[in-house]
């Protein structure tokens, strides 16, 4: 029996998974993660805070999708 579903459950499993597809990004493609954040340092702040608040909403709509 494991333990109780909970909303701190989600999380860890979630920031697991996050850690999982890191790693295997990393152990599969180095160079071209490298390349990555080259290209990512380059970009101006603006440019990085719309991308991410554009990925966190497709990240809470995939979630309100999902979790209903």
């Amino acid at each position: 029996m494991g333990p109780p579903s909970s909303g701190w459950s989600d999380l860890v499993t979630a920031l697991g998974l996050l850690l999982v597809i890191e790693g295997l990004a990393l152990a599969l493609a180095p160079d071209l993660l490298k390349r990555l954040v080259a290209e990512i340092l380059a970009q101006p702040a603006h440019r990085l805070r719309v991308g991410g608040l554009l990925s966190a909403a497709i990240g809470l709509a995939v979630v309100w999708l999902v979790r209903g």
